[in-house]
């Protein structure tokens, strides 16, 4: 019975214990490309690049340059460049240019771009489309 009641008290603690925030690796042409740290912080091929903060603003090289919103609109400068859906398509100017998958592939126009690992959520993929429109030409 002891045993029993250790084990639950354990159990109990691990689960409501608060998730540990992990670092989002996306990798491009099969390489590490890209890192958003827990905190933040975005570091491209090694170096730091810049921020994509809690509230979704984004700084780069210390300068702001733009938000994701809550509800997926990206704003570049104070204007509205693009929008991240819940269910991950990306459309910039209202035109479709690609998709954040659920698995955390990347696809543009239908094509595979790269990968992202460590996303669980939506806040995540709007981390993920911050780093992609600020941070890659490609977008």
């Amino acid at each position: 019975m002891r045993n029993f009641s250790l084990l639950f008290l354990f159990l109990t603690m691990f689960l409501s214990a608060p998730q540990a925030r992990a670092d989002i690796e996306v990798r491009h042409n099969g390489s590490s490309w890209a890192v958003i740290e827990d905190d933040g912080d975005v570091r491209i091929n090694g170096s730091s690049a810049g921020t994509i903060e809690e509230d979704g603003d984004v700084r780069k090289n210390g300068s702001y340059v733009g938000v994701v919103e809550s509800d997926g609109d990206i704003r570049k400068n104070g204007s509205y460049y693009a929008v991240i859906e819940t269910d991950g398509d990306l459309r910039i100017n209202g035109s479709y240019k690609g998709v954040i998958e659920s698995d955390g592939d990347i696809r543009i126009s239908g094509s595979s771009w790269g990968t992202a690992r460590g996303v669980h959520c939506y806040d995540d993929v709007r981390k993920v489309a911050a780093l992609l429109i600020f941070f890659c030409d490609d977008f």
